[in-house]
């Protein structure tokens, strides 16, 4: 139930993977949250393909993972910009991107959100929105005009969010310099399995099976740029793609079409009192590599275990500081490095030299790990205080064996809980932990493995102890040849999990 004169504790603007995910997280902790829509329906659009290993490892880690695995295909290579990578299956328990359709992952989480209760209004779009010191006026147009009243707003409203406008947040960056055009189409004409990145002297062109008699067509135009608000056409990407490959293949029976850029624009801040941003409301980029949709649902991770305590006044609202202060640096590496994949695809004998040249360094392992670890977001580390090793990272999956069987990390965060695990029956934790005990699980247990793996490419000796978030970062940890630090621990836990409970 929402606060007394509130009609949800939190509203958030969107329906897309991003706004869906946050809202999930919201409601595993109990926190009563309405999505709004601006779409009648989901679009049916496919823009984004994929998921990366991080954005697996946290629909693991909340026990759903096995429906976006049955409904899509794991890929053993990845690329940077058109230059294969292989993964290292020792990096992660899910070390391989699947390949699913956005429309399809869409499905998936609000039918998640359903069964965890999330309201979800279509035909309603954000058009005002008034704050003041217990909350936020949300005025929504569309079929049914209305009023919303909530503690607090998330825009996952998209490129052009009208949240983010309204709430008077800057979006600096790069205009487009180029026009790209996509669609699912059926190519009866194909005559080979896939067409990838085949470059020509003006462009470049894919055509990638996702389903059977389905085909993602995408072609590139340089130094072209449409105007943002013209309709994309299946003319236009059969001219397109017939200007490239020299025949349209038959196209037919065009499922959608869109277009994109390289435009890269990242909010100045993510949250300006009671209003935040997550997803490509608070940054936009090429879509190379596949990183834009893992970035929204891990800013949703990041955003949803915070809010929530806030919410629930387990926290203070600077907790909410750290959202910005986490997840700004990460999409402001992915802004730069789509930029270089965007410059790497540029046609023209400098880019193509360019292109030789890096592709003979992407061979040599090191190489090929840091760009994997970099697309998969595996080796993002916080800028959390503490020594251990891993504080800071995402947790590895390691094997337990508990008083119940044999078990790993990740299942022990279903409930979007934090958790203090106990690797050596340290009698001293439990003391530490009890003020907490409301709001953070304490298990014991031993690891199976002496050394766990750290990507790229290291690993760190099995800790004592670890004090694990809810999104699965590290925040606080101990040696086994060490006495843990125990007034750090209680710092850490006040930190992130508010004061300890008064008797």
């Amino acid at each position: 139930m929402a606060h007394t004169g509130m009609d949800a504790d939190v509203v958030i603007a969107g329906a897309g993977p991003t706004g869906l995910m946050l809202a999930c997280e919201l409601r595993l902790a109990g926190v009563d949250v309405a999505v709004v829509e601006r779409r009648a329906d989901r679009t049916g659009e496919a823009r984004a393909g994929g998921m990366h290993s991080r954005t697996l490892e946290v629909l693991d880690q909340r026990g759903v993972l096995d429906r976006f695995l049955a409904l899509g295909e794991l890929q053993s290579v990845g690329h940077f910009s058109g230059i294969w990578l292989d993964f290292d299956e020792s990096e992660s328990r899910h070390p391989l991107p699947l390949m699913i359709t956005q429309s399809t992952i869409e499905r998936l989480l609000e039918e998640w959100a359903g069964e965890l209760g999330v309201r979800v209004r279509r035909s309603a779009e954000v058009t005002g929105l008034h704050q003041d010191e217990s909350g936020v006026t949300v005025e929504l147009g569309g079929d049914e005009p209305a009023t919303l009243r909530a503690r607090w707003l998330v825009g996952c409203d998209g490129g052009r969010s009208t949240v983010r406008k309204l709430a008077g947040i800057d979006f600096p960056g790069t205009p487009a310099t180029m026009t790209a055009l996509i669609g699912d189409v059926e190519l009866p004409d194909l005559d080979e399995e896939y067409i990838w990145a085949r470059r020509r002297p003006d462009g470049e062109f894919s055509v990638i099976g996702f389903e059977p008699g389905w085909y993602r067509v995408i072609t590139s135009a340089y130094d072209r740029v449409a105007d943002r608000d013209e309709p994309a056409t299946f003319e236009q990407l059969r001219d397109s793609l017939t200007r490239l490959a020299g025949t349209d293949y038959g196209m037919r029976n065009p499922r959608w079409i869109s277009r994109f850029g390289d435009a890269a624009r990242q909010a100045a801040r993510y949250r300006v009192g009671r209003a935040l941003l997550a997803g490509d409301a608070a940054h936009i980029h090429f879509p190379a590599g596949g990183q834009g949709l893992n970035v929204g649902v891990q800013d949703a991770v990041n955003l949803g275990w915070k809010l929530a305590s806030v919410v629930l006044g387990r926290a203070p609202e600077r907790l909410l500081d750290t959202y910005h202060d986490e997840r700004h640096p990460v999409a402001e590496r992915v802004l730069h490095n789509t930029r270089a994949q965007s410059a790497l695809t540029r046609p023209g004998p400098q880019t193509d030299a360019l292109r030789d040249v890096f592709g003979s360094l992407i061979v040599f392992d090191d190489v090929n790990r840091h760009l994997c670890a970099m697309l998969t977001a595996l080796d993002i580390r916080y800028p959390i205080d503490g020594d251990h090793a891993l504080v800071g990272r995402r947790v590895p999956d390691a094997d337990l064996k508990t008083s119940g069987g044999v078990g790993r990390i990740h299942e022990l965060l279903r409930d979007a809980r934090p958790v203090l695990l106990d690797l050596r029956g340290d009698a001293e934790l439990a003391e530490a932990v009890r003020d907490w005990s409301d709001r953070v699980d304490l298990v014991e247990a031993r690891s199976e493995d002496e050394h766990w793996p750290v990507p790229p490419g290291s690993e760190v000796a099995a800790p004592a102890a670890l004090l694990i978030r809810p999104d699965g970062h590290v925040a606080w940890g101990a040696d086994l040849d060490a006495r843990p630090d125990i007034p750090a621990l209680r710092q850490a836990l006040t930190t992130w999990f508010g004061p300890p409970r008064r008797p």
